[in-house]
């Protein structure tokens, strides 16, 4: 691990991405972060981000860790005290330790060669860490134990987006329009369903498998029993570029165009906030306390305390 500085650049600014009068009274956080901060895993009350070469660890105090990966790519996750990361210069899935902020692992996995804007995410299942390792349509089975793969599962050409939820592994194929749920007690593929234009990122929570069709501007609501859409909700001309997540009630949406980020009630399936000024792409997760969102064009960070969070007129 690189030595590092700690970064206190906190901004408690009560007008830069403000979306209502009583939020900017609660006072969102916004933290500059050097360099291209984007895809975010949460650490208790502490968050992970990629940055150029290296991921960081940060609270809202400042930066606590940074770590060198060459080429971090992809929405990462933690599972069995460690970040996944994967690696795009070398092929690999790389572990870190969350306790000591340092590399524990280098797994030889293969990364696909996306195209068409896909994007890369590694997911927590059944006891095992799942990535998309060849965009022929492999995604590839670690064992956190003896930090090796150990399965290798066929599916459809160009899958890159994966989630556990539910008692599978969901995989999104943006070319093939496709959402395929993986058996984790047989490594196969038991259901595809065909989406909208371009889907890309997913989460599981809330009662479903939810998924940005970013082509459409949509988010489509799959049933994790059938692994059939059942419904979908219109957020905007797009969702290019962004992020989702789940919790409270909600589906949290990071968008580029329009907002910042925006929420979905599941039960009525409209939109009912959307927050902050539009600021180019990033990432989003939800935690019970809050919300935290980057915007790598802008090199920030934000946290968004639960208070802020109050549903908004929608536009």
């Amino acid at each position: 691990m690189r030595r590092f500085k700690t970064i206190a650049v906190l901004a408690a600014t009560m007008g830069l991405a403000a979306f209502s009068a009583s939020a900017q009274a609660e006072g969102e956080q916004v933290i500059q972060v050097p360099g291209f901060a984007d895809f975010l895993a949460v650490d208790g009350k502490t968050v992970w981000t990629t940055n150029k070469g290296r991921v960081e660890q940060w609270s809202r105090k400042g930066k606590l860790a940074e770590v060198a990966v060459a080429h971090p790519c992809g929405a990462m996750v933690i599972a069995n005290e460690s970040l996944w990361v994967a690696n795009c210069a070398d092929g690999t899935l790389n572990r870190i330790d969350i306790h000591t902020g340092k590399l524990a692992a280098t797994i030889p996995t293969g990364i696909p060669k996306l195209t068409g804007g896909a994007e890369m995410m590694v997911a927590a299942g059944a006891g095992s860490i799942w990535m998309a390792t060849d965009v022929k349509g492999v995604i590839a089975r670690v064992d956190p134990a003896t930090n090796s793969v150990v399965a290798s599962v066929t599916v459809d050409p160009g899958t890159s987006y994966v989630v556990s939820g539910y008692g599978s592994i969901w995989a999104v194929a943006l070319g093939q329009q496709s959402i395929q749920r993986i058996d984790p007690a047989t490594n196969t593929v038991t259901k595809r369903t065909l989406l909208g234009k371009a889907p890309g990122f997913l989460a599981a929570g809330e009662g479903a498998i939810w998924v940005q069709e970013q082509g459409d501007g949509t988010v489509a609501r799959v049933d994790p029993a059938t692994g059939e859409v059942t419904g979908r909700v219109k957020v905007g001309d797009n969702l290019k570029w962004g992020d989702i997540d789940t919790g409270a009630g909600k589906v949290w949406l990071r968008t580029t165009d329009d907002q910042l980020f925006a929420a979905i009630d599941v039960k009525t399936m409209t939109v009912v906030s959307r927050l902050g000024k539009p600021a180019g792409s990033g990432a989003l997760r939800w935690t019970k306390s809050g919300v935290w969102t980057t915007a790598h064009d802008e090199h920030t960070l934000t946290w968004w305390p639960k208070k802020s969070l109050k549903p908004e007129p929608a536009k």
